[in-house]
């Protein structure tokens, strides 16, 4: 069972780190400091977001519409926080 939980951990903190990408890259797009016809950034850019979006789209139906504020990747971080806690908290009753 600690695999499992060791397992599941680590996938939350890839998660975790692809949320935050995500984010910073969006910031850096929006302030033109990357630039979408550079090949690489791209690339990366649409990968990301054939990751992260389809949990976004879940998430967007319940937020109301605040205009251009996306709250989507917040709610997930949360999530992700709140899965990680919980996880850590109840490893160490499996040693």
């Amino acid at each position: 069972m600690l695999s499992l939980l060791q397992i599941l951990y680590a996938i939350t903190s890839v998660l975790w780190f692809i949320v935050i990408v995500h984010i910073i890259m969006s910031w850096l797009i929006n302030f033109q400091v990357l630039n979408l016809r550079q090949q690489f950034v791209a690339q990366v850019w649409y990968g990301l977001n054939r990751l992260v979006d389809p949990v976004y789209s879940r998430i967007r139906r319940f937020l109301p519409d605040m205009g251009g504020l996306d709250l989507s990747p917040v709610i997930v971080l949360l999530v992700l926080f709140a899965i990680r806690t919980v996880i850590q908290n109840n490893m160490y009753n499996f040693y």
